[in-house]
């Protein structure tokens, strides 16, 4: 090794992590990330708002998105992200069950619903959710179509009776959308159906549903799916009760970059409110066997710089997954180092995004999870839905 390289390697980069360099605060000069500026003023009057720790506009965060290389978006995502939990990754060992495919939504952009009254669609009974499931697992993740035929007690004894059989584990059930269709269909109000699930054993919700916000695009890609706004109220009421949720972005359809940034703006602006959302989830669109086939979907440089801008937006949302059934695990891995903090968990079966052409395995090992974790030279620390930790990975 040269003089040179010795200096530039013992003095700018510490052996520890290869991305560590980037974290010093304030020091663009010195850690020459100037480089990457090229001398555009005003990207780099954003990367010292994002070192300094300041908010970001949705003008900035559009500025970002459309205009900066992906090293130094990477680069500062990384920052912010090691800023407020340093080398840990999350993941949790949970098991996802898809109930029913029928869906009264249509959504275009979805290769997963059939039509209500459809031989090729499939319910489970809740004695067959049941005994889909086992003990062992921190999560339970149940999510389904907006099935028009079961009443609200299905859903409140299927809830009741995994709190029964398996009170340990975190019962995370149905999306905003569903919510909503089921106080619709049963006649209630949102807070009264939430009441009711809640008293039955819901703990959580998941983040589908959301899409992208704007009216313009979402009559397009889902006209029969709630409004935005809607989603967003049903989020706001969970909060209010007590209730955790994450929130998601599908992203590579027919959206524009600014759609993405304001989507992101308006998670956080709920945030600011209610401080319910515990992780954000951009969601890769894949194409295949929906009625957007023809277009080529998000490539793997789209969802890095997705993830990265969404840590940067996102400074009140503590969670950033890089969700490895729609990336694949070595983007996965790689996302960790552009403001990813959680690989979501072993899944074990998912049925959603591999209808529409996701070639990663249905589920993997918490094995392998942590072997990706520590690959990236990185911290694998296990937990629940809420976030509890039962095990760190520098700790034995």
């Amino acid at each position: 090794m040269s003089p040179t390289a010795r200096k530039w390697r013992s003095s700018t980069v510490p052996t520890a992590s290869p991305w560590r360099w980037w974290n010093i605060p304030g020091a663009i000069e010195e850690i020459g990330l100037e480089f990457f500026l090229e001398g555009d003023e005003r990207t780099e009057a954003i990367a010292r708002k994002v070192i300094a720790g300041e908010r970001l506009s949705v003008d900035d965060g559009l500025h970002l998105y459309s205009n900066s290389p992906l090293h130094l978006l990477g680069a500062l995502a990384d920052h912010a992200k090691r800023r407020s939990c340093g080398d840990d990754i999350y993941f949790c060992v949970n098991r996802h069950v898809n109930y029913s495919d029928y869906c009264v939504n249509e959504c275009r952009f979805c290769a997963y619903f059939k039509k209500p009254g459809s031989p090729e669609g499939r319910r489970l009974s809740v004695n067959q959710v049941i005994e889909m499931l086992d003990s062992g697992y921190r999560e339970f993740h149940i999510v389904g179509g907006c099935d028009p035929e079961p009443g609200l007690y299905y859903y409140l004894e299927m809830l009741s009776r995994m709190k029964k059989a398996y009170p340990e584990t975190r019962r995370q059930c149905f999306t905003a959308v569903e919510i909503e269709h089921i106080s619709r269909m049963s006649g209630l109000s949102v807070d009264e159906c939430l009441d009711m699930m809640i008293a039955a054993g819901l703990e959580a919700i998941p983040g589908g549903g959301a899409e992208i916000f704007d009216a313009e695009v979402r009559r397009e890609i889902c006209p029969n799916k709630i409004s935005g706004d809607a989603y967003l109220d049903v989020h706001r009421k969970a909060h209010e009760k007590g209730i955790k949720s994450n929130c998601t972005m599908l992203y590579g359809h027919i959206e524009e970059p600014v759609h993405r940034i304001e989507h992101l703006a308006k998670l956080r602006s709920l945030q600011d409110e209610t401080g319910g959302f515990l992780a954000f989830i951009p969601l890769s669109f894949h194409p295949e066997n929906t009625m957007y086939a023809d277009l080529p979907g998000p490539g793997g440089i789209d969802d890095l710089r997705t993830i990265a801008i969404s840590r940067l937006m996102l400074d009140n949302i503590p969670h950033i997954k890089a969700f490895w059934i729609m990336l694949g695990l070595k983007l996965a891995q790689v996302a960790l180092h552009f403001g990813a903090d959680d690989l979501d968990g072993t899944v074990v079966e998912e049925h959603i995004t591999h209808r529409a052409g996701a070639n990663t395995p249905v589920g993997i090992a918490r094995n392998e999870i942590i072997r990706l974790i520590r690959g990236a030279g990185l911290v694998p620390v296990e937990r629940d839905t809420l976030y509890k930790i039962f095990w760190r990975g520098d700790e034995g």
